[in-house]
Parts: C-alpha cells; structure tokens; sequence
C-alpha cells in the first residue's frame, strides 16, 4: 500500500489534484484508515495509469469518470484505443511542427491540410454515447444525429479552415463544440425569438451602413458597431464563439465573395467595406 503523497511522487500528480479526483469519485483509494489516511494498492495505481492517458487525450473528468464506470469497459481494448489515439495525436504534432519550420523559413503556406479532426469526430461519438436521451428528445432518434456527424465529415476541411481562424485550434473548437452542443440539447434553456433577433440585427445594420461615406473610424460609426457587436454577443448568450470571431467576420467582409455580395445586394453596394473595415478599426 502507498500513501497519498508517495502515489503523488510516483506519478507527478499533486496531491490536491489526487484528493479532488477521490472526492468526485474518480480515483478513490483502496482503503481510509481510522486516521484519515489515503491507502492505494497497485490495482489503483493501474487505474490512475488508465485515466492519465485518457487526460493526455484531451478528455473531461467527466467523460473519463463515465467510461471507467461503465461495467462494459475493458481496460486492455482501452490501451489499444488510447495507443492508436494517441499515435495520431503524434503525427498531427509532427505534422504541424513541419509546417511551422516551413512558414519559420518565411515560406507563404495557406494550407489546412495539416491540421487532423479525428480527435473531434471521436468526441461527438462519445458525446452521442453520453447524451442520447436528449440527443432522442431534440432529434428524434440517433440516426439524424449520425446524418449531421456525416455531413459535418465531409466538410472536414471547411470546418478545420474555419475552426483555425475562428478559434486559433481545433482544440479550442472542439471545446466549444461540444459546450455549444449541449446548450443546444438544453430542453429548458430560453431560445431567442430568431425573426425578433434578425429585425433588430438588420435594423442597426441598415443604421450602420446608411451613409458609406462616413470615416469608419468616427465615434458614431465606432458606436454603432459596439451596438451591434453588443447585441450578437447578447442573442447569442452561452455559446462559444471564439477568441477569434469578429476578426474572422471583419476579414469575411473584406474578402469572402459570398459575404460581399450578399451583403452589398441588402444595404448597398461597398457596405460590405464599409462593415470590415469598421470592424478592423474597432478591433484595433
């Protein structure tokens, strides 16, 4: 048997760190002597082991906690999983450090290709496994939750582009996918009044771009798009839209043809300008 703090010098994990996984029943110990003291025997050393490797795959205590609990988990098919997972992981870093030694050489390299979504399609799979009585409620039967992975897989290379931009890493959208994700299976959350939403949208748009020959970076202009910015962050309360966002949509309106023209065909043509470049000076 060992002690907490020698189990903590073994593995390199504190020991407030080992006390909080015993307290949300992650990692209990094997037996707690009449004097309070954390025993562990090598059984438990394994399964600290196991949850160590799934953490360094990036997954919750939450979700670590429901697959170890589950009476069908196997912890040798759990290495082999966590091997292949973490072998990917591996060659998506090497990947991408051959990419930053390339862009280092002052190289122009606009590709996406190097960036891997394997781990975020295997988190909605285990999101699916975790939430399917509201993933049933809010779609009607795991199938049309399949059929949206599906379509999300062949865009694969659209979404990695978008999260890179929006986000900075397909980690960062990873995480917000999934909080956005279960905001949206929320089946007592409050949803906005969507048409309330786009009238009030359009309407400080339509103030905002009323005259394109105003100097973006006056105060008025500058005010209105604090307003709109304001109200988009406010509709959309709770969902994660990235660190990167309204950057993201200042380069959309500058450079996207399909923002472009949809956007001079409604308020005008240069409103597109007109809003990228607010948002440029806005940002700073």
């Amino acid at each position: 048997m060992k002690t907490v703090k020698q189990i903590s010098a073994l593995t390199g994990v504190s020991v407030r760190t080992l006390q909080f996984y015993d307290e949300i029943g992650l990692f209990k110990p094997t037996q707690v002597t009449d004097a309070g003291y954390r025993l562990y025997d090598d059984a438990s050393l394994e399964n600290l082991q196991q949850i160590l490797f799934f953490k360094e795959l990036d997954f919750t205590l939450k979700e670590i906690k429901e697959i170890m609990d589950n009476p069908q988990f196997d912890k040798v098919e759990a290495f082999k999983r966590q091997k292949e997972l973490i072998q990917m992981k591996r060659n998506r870093l090497n990947d991408l450090l051959s990419l930053l030694e390339e862009l280092e050489k002052g190289e122009k390299i606009m590709s996406f290709t190097e960036f891997d979504m394997s781990d975020y399609f295997r988190a909605l799979d285990e999101f699916k496994k975790t939430h399917i009585d509201e993933i049933f409620k809010k779609f009607g039967s795991t199938d049309k939750f399949d059929e949206m992975v599906s379509e999300l897989e062949s865009k694969e290379s659209d979404i990695i582009e978008l999260a890179v931009k929006q986000y900075g890493s397909i980690e960062n959208y990873l995480k917000a996918s999934e909080k956005n994700l279960e905001k949206y299976l929320e089946d007592d959350a409050e949803r906005v009044d969507v048409e309330q939403s786009i009238e009030k949208t359009d309407d400080l748009t339509r103030r905002l771009t009323a005259d394109l020959s105003k100097d973006v970076s006056s105060g008025e202009v500058q005010e209105m798009v604090q307003e709109l910015i304001d109200l988009c962050n406010q509709e959309n309360s709770g969902i994660d839209m990235g660190e990167n966002y309204w950057g993201f949509m200042a380069e959309n309106y500058l450079s996207n043809p399909i923002f472009i023209n949809a956007t001079n065909k409604k308020y005008g043509e240069g409103a597109a300008e007109f809003i990228g470049k607010a948002l440029k000076v806005h940002l700073g």
